[in-house]
């Protein structure tokens, strides 16, 4: 068994949200479930008791009941969820209109803003007005080219309210890659910003946007939100309209929310792109809504007193995700550039100076940390931390133990992982189970989540594919402009003929004494040197604690009928590569994980490719070195990170 690094005390077993949860369902249903193990076991076998439970306890607000939670399981993808329900998805977040906090904001050059609810709802209300008046209806998208600021959740509010369908990118994605994702959508409106602040420098966006906006024929207004100015020329952007006149304007009363259906488009989210032009997948209303709560208020135990963070933008579904915690009345911090300016502590003193109780953050901010020395237990006053929420990739066994260990001792860990596919998570923490080194709690509630092997055979304690064998509320409806769901089968539902499973391109394995699960990298980015399947992560999880080395990335390929594996560092400022640090790698990834994982090849580079979900981009590196092309390489945090890589393919293609 791996290390338990955490036990949560029988007090916050007690005052935890599914604690409750549990005593309300075995009020409901006379069962007597007392473990998490128990009631997820319950929910996968009773998959629509299970929703419409959480559809009664997050008291979901709707205007119509529903007549099914779900019409048919065995359609699968195509199972319709809450059928004959009417119901508001900003509705269900503006619940609350007090003076309680909803948004604290920081930039990274110390700018600072609070919004209430009270206040929230008039900036919706006006929003909204203004959005109607310009006959933006259900169906119509609304999209942003926005930062992690407070107008961009009001302005996806102001859509929503309207029942129109909102999509986002942040604006330091390059307008290529915007316009691959927006203007697919052919939306009418658009928000964006004058520029924004990173790693201490202005960049001024204006004249992105004015690309983007002057290629979507379909827009009718671009909103432009004075974010780095007061006063800023936008006469260049076709359609600009200022949005301090919209705020000018009357103040509006009671929003009308309009009521639609359950199955109502409410987001459109991107594949990250580094393979072909990113795939839109539209998700609904309900399913959205639901999902996310079910993971705020059960998985991540988020109530109204909490402070919650996470390093996210809207390119990325964990800023859709964390604008969710709305509903739960919580205060969401939101923070504008790089987490790490002026210095890697930047984070901890916002914990302490905002009293934030929930931490949003990527392994690759940890890793960051660990390599760089930092122990925010020791230097801040982290007594209000509650959870760290982790996702975006695979958190090594040394990154658990470093939270404990230098960040808070008694802290729920709550390692997450599924996708911008589902909005949502395939596996999830909670509060009430032990924390184990390397192992993500569990399948989240509902999700029938298994480990395959290659011919569909579940498997425990060994490598398997992650797949899901029911529907789930969040899943696509379907993706954009694929008519025929050719391109939503073919992603995940024709991997394995013989059965019709989501697979998700995840290497797992579930263990059965834990019942956890621990993430091995993404399958389709999968090593296979004499036929042996290796997860990325594997390799990663024993470089990346050299301190040698800053960052790797693994590829295997194509070798004279076989595949070798090629490792790519990434070194530690003034460290060179030499043949003995090269052989200490090796050394080290055949005594702690097998020979198999051994590289045929070392190669020093300047930097790792990452998307803005902060994924490793292995597939466009591979594409590189096999010859291939790659496209939408503004998807990229860094798509400069390529360049090198063009340059090492002729050598490596002939030795």
């Amino acid at each position: 068994m791996r290390a338990c690094l955490w036990i949560p005390s029988e007090e916050r077993k007690s005052q935890a949200n599914i604690t409750r949860f549990i005593r309300y369902v075995n009020q409901r249903f006379g069962t007597e479930f007392g473990t998490y193990r128990e009631l997820y076991s319950w929910s996968v076998a009773h998959i629509p008791d299970f929703w419409a439970s959480m559809w009664d306890f997050a008291a979901v607000r709707a205007s119509q009941p529903y007549t099914q939670v779900v019409d048919d399981l065995s359609r699968f993808p195509g199972a319709r969820w809450f059928v004959g329900a009417r119901l508001n998805f900003a509705e269900n977040l503006l619940r609350y209109r007090d003076a309680h906090d909803a948004f604290l904001f920081r930039r990274e050059d110390g700018q600072e803003r609070t919004m209430t609810y009270e206040e929230l709802y008039r900036r919706v209300a006006q929003v909204a007005r203004f959005l109607r008046g310009a006959g933006v209806k259900a169906g119509d998208r609304v999209v942003g080219y926005m930062p992690n600021i407070i107008e961009t959740p009001i302005a996806m509010l102001a859509a929503a309210s309207l029942g129109a369908t909102w999509a986002s990118c942040a604006p330091d994605l390059g307008a290529q890659a915007a316009l691959d994702r927006l203007g697919q959508l052919e939306p009418i409106v658009m928000f964006t910003v004058d520029g924004y602040f990173y790693k201490g420098r202005h960049f001024d966006t204006r004249s992105k946007a004015a690309e983007v906006a002057g290629n979507i024929p379909s827009l009718r207004h671009v909103i432009v939100v004075p974010y780095t100015k007061k006063n800023v020329n936008i006469s260049a952007i076709p359609h600009a309209i200022s949005y301090a006149d919209i705020l000018a304007q009357e103040p509006s009363g009671e929003i009308q929310f309009e009521q639609v259906p359950a199955d109502q488009p409410l987001y459109i989210m991107f594949s990250s792109g580094t393979t072909g032009k990113p795939k839109a997948m539209v998700q609904g209303t309900a399913g959205v809504l639901i999902n996310h709560l079910k993971e705020l208020i059960l998985h991540t135990d988020l109530k109204r007193k909490d402070r919650i963070f996470y390093i996210t933008s809207p390119s990325w579904m964990m800023w859709n995700w964390l604008i969710s915690a709305l509903g739960v009345g919580a205060t969401i911090v939101l923070y504008d550039g790089n987490p790490n300016y002026p210095d890697a502590r930047n984070m901890w003193r916002l914990v302490e100076a905002l009293g934030i109780t929930v931490f949003g953050t990527s392994a690759t901010y940890i890793h960051y940390l660990m390599k760089a020395g930092i122990r925010p237990g020791d230097n801040f006053d982290l007594s209000t931390l509650q959870a760290i929420s982790q996702t975006g990739s695979v958190l090594s066994p040394e990154g658990f133990e470093y939270v404990y260990q230098a960040i808070k001792r008694d802290l729920h860990l709550n390692s997450i992982s599924g996708g911008t596919d589902i909005n949502g998570c395939f596996a999830a923490g909670n509060p009430i189970s032990p924390v184990y080194s390397s192992e993500l709690q569990g399948p989240a509630l509902g999700m029938k989540v298994e480990a395959y092997d290659d011919q569909a055979n579940p498997v425990r304690n060994n490598v398997g594919e992650l797949v899901c064998e029911a529907p789930s509320p969040s899943m696509p409806l379907y993706f954009w402009n694929d008519p025929d769901n050719q391109r939503y089968l073919n992603a995940y539902f024709r991997y394995y003929r013989q059965k019709q499973v989501w697979r998700h391109g995840d290497y797992i394995i579930m263990h059965s004494d834990t019942g956890g699960m621990t993430f091995l990298g993404r399958s389709d980015a999968t090593l296979k040197p004499s036929g042996v399947r290796i997860g990325t992560a594997e390799i990663y999880n024993v470089v990346e604690q050299l301190p040698e080395v800053m960052d790797s990335l693994a590829i295997g390929q194509n070798w004279h009928g076989d595949q070798r594996v090629i490792l790519f560092v990434k070194l530690a400022e003034g460290v060179t590569l030499t043949d003995d640090l090269k052989a200490k790698i090796r050394r080290e990834l055949r005594e702690k994980a097998s020979p198999h994982h051994v590289p045929a090849k070392i190669i020093p580079v300047p930097d790792i490719p990452y998307t803005f979900s902060m994924k490793k981009v292995e597939i466009a590196v591979s594409n590189i070195i096999d010859g291939r092309p790659v496209t939408n390489r503004d998807a990229l945090t860094n798509p400069e990170s390529l360049d090198y890589f063009e340059t090492l393919r002729e050598g490596l293609a002939k030795a």
